[in-house]
């Protein structure tokens, strides 16, 4: 069976992207790059909002890496140019860098634990470790996606079928994955069993619409 690669990050320079997967490949790790960059948008939006390289690991590769980009990090913080921005942070948003490693990536976290070890308020390791897991266990929670998406599923699924087999396979089966590598469901057990309802309901109302409207066009 072939190994299954999952988002480990995402970025909108082509170069950052492949000066990480360097590092990746000179500790080992195999990785996969996807570029959804558009060449032409004819929307005139310009892409550079939403990141659209993605580099992809197998999910038991994530914590090696993860290792592997802070410690080298850790060895280009004595460079780092006096107006860099994390400079001008108090101890409490340095400390929310801290729990938030996955929101502000391995440079400032190596950064922010510089610059507060600088200032005499180091966090200790221990206490690193837990704020990580404790940051894990949040983002495994269930996303509350509330009644709203349900009832328009539902509604959905009742009378066209095709958005409602969406948002039921959304609900039923989609999954996060975290920053450890694990995957988890999105959604709760109860917005699960609605997500699988509405999806055999979308699925029935579907096939009865198409009989009714093949029915209609041919009498």
């Amino acid at each position: 069976m072939a190994d299954t690669y999952l988002t480990f990050q995402k970025f909108n320079d082509a170069g950052l992207a492949q000066q990480i997967a360097e590092r990746l490949k000179q500790n080992g790790i195999n990785y996969l790059i996807e570029n959804n960059q558009k060449f032409f948008d004819p929307s005139f939006a310009n892409n550079t909002i939403d990141p659209d390289i993605i580099i992809k690991l197998r999910s038991e590769d994530f914590v090696k890496a993860h290792q592997a980009l802070n410690e080298y990090y850790q060895k280009h913080l004595e460079n780092v140019e006096e107006d860099y921005y994390l400079f001008t942070f108090t101890n409490d948003e340095l400390r929310e860098i801290i729990t938030k490693p996955d929101e502000w990536g391995h440079f400032d976290y190596q950064l922010a634990n510089k610059i507060l070890r600088d200032r005499g308020k180091e966090i200790p390791a221990e206490e690193a470790a837990f704020l990580k897991t404790q940051r894990i266990k949040k983002l495994a929670q269930p996303e509350k996606e509330g009644s709203y998406w349900i009832y328009v599923g539902y509604f959905s699924a009742i009378f066209g079928g095709l958005f409602g087999i969406f948002i039921g396979w959304a609900l039923a089966y989609l999954k996060k994955t975290l920053p450890n590598g694990e995957r988890v469901f999105a959604y709760n057990e109860n917005e699960r069993k609605h997500g699988m309802t509405m999806l055999f309901i979308s699925i029935f109302s579907l096939m009865f619409w198409i009989i009714f409207r093949t029915g209609m066009l041919s009498s």
